[in-house]
């Protein structure tokens, strides 16, 4: 006999929320590691003490974390799920009656206290404490990389450079034009590199055009990633435009900041050949003093079948370059009343050969047949790039490349399971809003895998 199943009315429930979320539910392992209270304080000044009472600062908060932390990229639709899913509803702390705040609520904080406090960092930097206090983090090593995210810009409204004119915008501009008026001399943005893009985009001006995907080119933010390479955990983030000059600046910002608030600073760094720049690796050997495990990017290479800068020795005794014919590379073939540093406006020093030696050398064909004299730009920073150059292929350097996918991975996790692959907030405060966010929901979800816990955590001491 066929069952039906009637709606009986019942004038009293029994339900307990905390009896229908899972023991294993992913957000159970986060509550257990997140704590607010130092989250509010530092929202506290940013409040009125007279007046209506606002919307709990923390429930937008986790309200965010929630979306971020399970791919929910709309805030309306991010509503909605928190008003019907039970689980959500309990890490929210909302009860079954407890009333979700509308979508509008979280853009008025976000352009309000939310950045004035910046308190996105603080968040995230708190996580990061946490992994600290929990031994995630041993800083033997980091790992830094950058990966393009779309930014919310449609290339058939966009304009060529030479037709945009940002002194025409004034107090006519949007938000993320502001912004952008605001960053030009940020080194992460208007400052990292005097090369105009091709086309800008009106509506988020600070995206840029790109095509380093090596398809069809798009407007695109930089997501930069400072990760301790024990357990993958990200030590700091950093929004940028999507230019090598840019991403490699904001390594040295994310390893001053990390240092400065966590003293934190690694033994080594890996990165891949976008960092390996002479300045780059003379900053990380002379000035921090960390070990490289970068590729060095050189171009001295010839393909012409003429003497490379590799085919020559140098003495750093004597200050001099030995050709392969045993001829001697000076900077300077006389002595001067006032002494010259002899380096140029691109940060080299040249080591020259003398005209007669070069032209009764056998050699001159393979060495300098379009010159009358060989000559050799060595950096200021070369002796940097040499170290970096014995780091190639022993062990502690194949290990560190190893570790170095785990960066790589964290970038696949963010685009593929959190969904950020476009970015729905314009200019570079919700580029880096959105960062932050994402940064911390992926180290809040690392930390409750491989840290769970079976009670309530203790609160880090200030």
């Amino acid at each position: 006999m066929m069952g039906v199943q009637a709606a009986l009315a019942r004038l009293f429930y029994d339900f307990c929320l905390e009896d229908h979320v899972p023991a294993d539910h992913q957000l159970r392992g986060i509550d257990r590691h997140l704590d607010l209270a130092r989250i509010r304080a530092a929202l506290q000044p940013f409040y009125s003490s007279t007046g209506r009472p606002s919307i709990d600062p923390e429930l937008m908060i986790r309200m965010l974390l929630v979306g971020y932390c399970m791919g929910i990229r709309s805030e309306r639709r991010l509503c909605e799920e928190v008003h019907l899913n039970l689980a959500y509803r309990w890490f929210c702390r909302l009860g079954l009656d407890g009333k979700v705040p509308d979508h509008s609520t979280f853009s008025k904080n976000r352009h309000g206290r939310f950045r004035e406090s910046d308190i996105l960092r603080h968040l995230f930097e708190n996580i990061v404490e946490r992994c600290l206090a929990e031994g995630l983090v041993g800083a033997e090593g980091f790992a830094v990389d950058a990966s393009l995210i779309s930014a919310d810009c449609n290339k058939a409204r966009s304009l060529r450079s030479e037709d945009w004119n940002p002194a025409e915008l004034k107090d006519e501009a949007c938000r993320a034009a502001r912004e952008y008026l605001a960053t030009l001399d940020d080194a992460a943005f208007g400052a990292a590199s005097p090369a105009t893009p091709k086309f800008i985009s009106p509506s988020d001006p600070a995206a840029q055009w790109t095509a380093q995907r090596k398809g069809h080119a798009f407007f695109a933010y930089a997501d930069n990633y400072l990760i301790d390479t024990d357990h993958g955990v990200i030590v700091d983030v950093e929004a940028t435009r999507a230019i090598r000059q840019a991403e490699v600046g904001a390594s040295r910002t994310m390893l001053e900041r990390t240092e400065e608030r966590f003293g934190l600073k690694p033994g080594y760094l890996v990165a891949d050949t976008a960092y390996g720049s002479a300045k780059n690796l003379g900053w990380l050997v002379k000035q921090k003093q960390i070990t490289p495990h970068i590729p060095v990017f050189d171009k001295s290479a010839r393909t012409d079948g003429t003497f490379s800068r590799s085919d020559f020795t140098f003495d750093p005794e004597a200050n001099r370059y030995t050709c392969p014919a045993g001829k001697h590379l000076v900077q300077f073939h006389r002595n001067f009343v006032k002494p010259r540093t002899g380096v140029t406006a691109a940060d080299t020093r040249l080591y020259r050969a003398t005209m007669k030696e070069c032209g009764a050398c056998d050699l001159k064909p393979l060495c300098c047949p379009n010159m009358l004299a060989r000559k050799i730009p060595r950096d200021v920073d070369e002796d940097a790039r040499e170290i970096a150059r014995a780091q190639v292929g022993t062990p502690e350097y194949e290990a560190a490349c190893r570790r170095r996918k785990k960066v790589e991975m964290l970038f696949a996790h963010l685009k593929r399971i959190l969904r950020l692959n476009r970015l729905r907030l314009r200019g570079p405060c919700g580029a880096k809003d959105e960062f932050l966010l994402a940064a911390t929901a992926q180290n809040l979800r690392r930390l409750a895998k491989l840290r769970p816990m079976s009670g309530r955590m203790q609160p880090i001491a200030a």
